[in-house]
């Protein structure tokens, strides 16, 4: 991906997240959404926009559909705010990456609970001679020499 294409990818997102955000969109069905990210075409035709949207399942659909009602006020505000030849058309995805990352964390607390406090390291042959240093090894010797 070209360094210009990812210039226009995160001119996008700034411009779509003010736009949604800032300034707000009139429909109420629209909740608190991020912009978490843009991968336009290379011949800047299409962008996929991701979102990720906070509340319930419920409210993630109502944003979704209420963000697909107003692509076309956004791809406007997106063209006059860009001035760019072409404006993309606006395709808006859920970005399910918070989601995922809830899901290992609350898996992690749910093992940790089960097992109870971590096990310290067990040293497994020869492990525990690189681990620890010997008392009056090299970095004792080097000390001396320095003094």
């Amino acid at each position: 991906m070209g360094h210009r294409l990812l210039r226009v990818n995160e001119s996008i997102k700034e411009t779509l997240s003010t736009i949604i955000s800032a300034e707000g969109l009139k429909d109420p069905r629209v909740g608190f959404v991020t912009v978490t990210g843009v991968e336009a075409s290379p011949d800047l035709r299409h962008a996929k926009v991701f979102v990720s949207v906070l509340g319930n399942a419920a409210a993630r659909d109502a944003t979704m559909k209420a963000l697909e009602k107003s692509v076309g006020y956004l791809q406007s505000r997106l063209g006059a705010s860009l001035r760019m030849r072409r404006t993309p058309q606006l395709q808006f995805c859920y970005d399910d990456t918070l989601d995922n990352a809830l899901h290992i964390q609350s898996l992690l607390r749910k093992e940790e609970g089960l097992l109870g406090v971590e096990a310290p390291e067990i040293a497994v042959g020869g492990e525990e001679d690189e681990a620890t240093p010997p008392s009056g090894g090299a970095a004792a010797s080097g000390q001396e020499e320095a003094e």
